[in-house]
C-alpha cells in the first residue's frame, strides 16, 4: 500500500483534509473530521484489498537516491517558508506557500517513477495555491484560505490514490465484491 504511493497520498490526503475543515467549528468541523477519517481509511483499505502486495516493489539505488533527494529538497523549503512566513508575520500563506512546493514535487516524481500521470496532482497542487494565493491578495479571510488550499490539496491527493487502486483493480479484472484478494 505504501510501495504504491496509495498509503503516503491517503494520509497526506488527510492532513490537508484538517487544514480545511479548520475553518468551520461544532458539528460541521467534526463532521468534516470524520468523513476525511472515513476517506483515507476506506483508501487504505481498497489498497490494501485490490493492490498486490507487491505493488511497486523496492527502487533501484539510483532511483531511491533520487527520491530521496526530491522529498529531503521539498521538506527543506517547506521548513524555510514555515520561517520566513512566521518571521514576516504572514503564516496564512504556509498553506498556499507548501502547497506549490508539495505539487511541484511530483514533477520529478512522475520521472523518478515513471508515471507520468503524477503531473495531474501537480497541477492541481500547485492550482489550489495559488487559489489560496489569490485569496489571500483579495483579503479573504484566513479561514478561507485555509479552506480552499486544504479542501482542494486533499481531494487531489484522494483522487489520485482512487485512481490507482481503481487503475490496478480493473487491470486485473477485480471488483468491490469479487472473491480473489489482491494482498
Amino acid at each position: 500500500m505504501f510501495k504504491s504511493g496509495v498509503g503516503f497520498l491517503a494520509l497526506f490526503g488527510l492532513g490537508w483534509w484538517l487544514l480545511g475543515s479548520s475553518a468551520f467549528d461544532g458539528v460541521m468541523r467534526q463532521a468534516l473530521l470524520v468523513s476525511g477519517c472515513a476517506v483515507t481509511v476506506g483508501l487504505m483499505l481498497a489498497a490494501r484489498r485490490f493492490l498486490p502486495s507487491s505493488a511497486g516493489g523496492p527502487l533501484p539505488v539510483a532511483r531511491r537516491r533520487r527520491f530521496n533527494q526530491i522529498n529531503g529538497l521539498q521538506w527543506l523549503l517547506i521548513i524555510a517558508i514555515v520561517a520566513v512566513c512566521r518571521h514576516a508575520g504572514v503564516p496564512v500563506l504556509v498553506p498556499p506557500l507548501v502547497a506549490v512546493v508539495v505539487g511541484l514535487h511530483f514533477l520529478p516524481l512522475a520521472a523518478v517513477f515513471e508515471q507520468p500521470r503524477l503531473r495531474i496532482p501537480a497541477a492541481l497542487l500547485v492550482a489550489s495555491g495559488a487559489a489560496g494565493m489569490a485569496v489571500w491578495l483579495a483579503n479573504g479571510p484566513h479561514e478561507t484560505v485555509r479552506l480552499v488550499v486544504g479542501l482542494a490539496s486533499a481531494l487531489s491527493l484522494w483522487a489520485m490514490a482512487t485512481w490507482t487502486v481503481a487503475g490496478v483493480a480493473s487491470a486485473t479484472g477485480q471488483r468491490p465484491g469479487s472473491e480473489g484478494s489482491g494482498a
